[in-house]
């Protein structure tokens, strides 16, 4: 893609969210489909069940990128961890009791940020995580991420994230290392 196409961020609550699911499915399809990934239409298909319980939350925070023609090129969402929060639950090591406590506005879980491939090295994932983080009030952001998507795991260090842990974050699922980022 060249430099002159501008790269639009919109902010969503879970209803708007929810009226967009097409374009987060599309990036989401496309972007998980690589490896280390390899997200298959069955597994986006549960993805995106999963999506439309987490936009009605009203934590929910979403947000959007689109080129200038309107396509999408990127997305992030989360939500914050309620005090029955499972999370930390799937470490495979315990963390510290003050690192777990949940209280419905202490985390914001990031779910999934993804930017597709003609799309990258261009800021559009930092542009994200900043406007998504923007309209979210934590102390810090907690997220699971595949080890073997080195690319991810740098940016989100570059960020300050810092790892915490090792968990399966479902069942079957490989390891992934559990990043924190204290937004204090």
């Amino acid at each position: 893609m060249t430099q002159s196409v501008r790269v639009g961020i919109e902010q969503l609550d879970g209803p708007a969210a929810v009226l967009a699911e097409g374009a987060f499915r599309s990036v989401y399809a496309e972007v998980f489909a690589a490896p280390p990934y390899g997200e298959t239409e069955v597994g986006v298909a549960a993805a995106f069940r999963h999506f439309r319980a987490q936009t009605r939350k009203s934590t929910f925070r979403g947000v959007l990128a689109t080129a200038d023609d309107g396509e999408p090129v990127g997305m992030a969402y989360g939500f914050t961890l309620g005090p029955e929060a499972v999370w930390w639950d799937q470490l495979t090591e315990p963390v510290p009791e003050d690192m777990r406590r949940e209280d419905g506005r202490r985390t914001f879980g990031l779910i999934e940020l993804a930017v597709r491939a003609a799309w990258r090295r261009q800021g559009v994932a930092r542009r994200l995580h900043e406007s998504l983080l923007a309209a979210v009030d934590a102390e810090r952001v907690l997220l699971n991420v595949h080890p073997d998507s080195r690319a991810a795991v740098a940016g989100y260090r570059a960020w300050g994230y810092r790892k915490v842990g090792d968990a399966h974050p479902w069942a079957g699922a490989p390891l992934y290392d559990v990043m924190l980022l204290d937004l204090g």
